[in-house]
């Protein structure tokens, strides 16, 4: 039986390494990386997938996506240095 999973993956910039970092809010420990975006969406699609099959093969629920709702917030700080 074959079923398609949809879920928001997150791609930050990787200040130190360079390239992206990749995560699945949905999917708890799943975090990758790439050079470009594309290999970091390849990545995190075959992470995704391990994750996945590795529930799968354990017997234990498969996550659904949360219905995330992404929002960017601005946050004012004075600092003392």
């Amino acid at each position: 039986m074959s079923k398609t999973f949809t879920y928001t993956v997150v791609l930050e910039r990787d200040q130190d390494a360079g390239g992206f970092v990749a995560t699945c809010p949905a999917l708890p420990g799943v975090v990758t990386e790439g050079d470009t975006i594309e290999e970091t969406l390849d990545m995190a699609r075959d992470a995704i997938r391990g994750y996945l099959e590795s529930l799968d093969l354990d017997g234990l629920p498969i996550p659904e996506e949360r219905d995330p709702v992404v929002s960017p917030i601005t946050v004012h700080l004075t600092t003392t240095v």
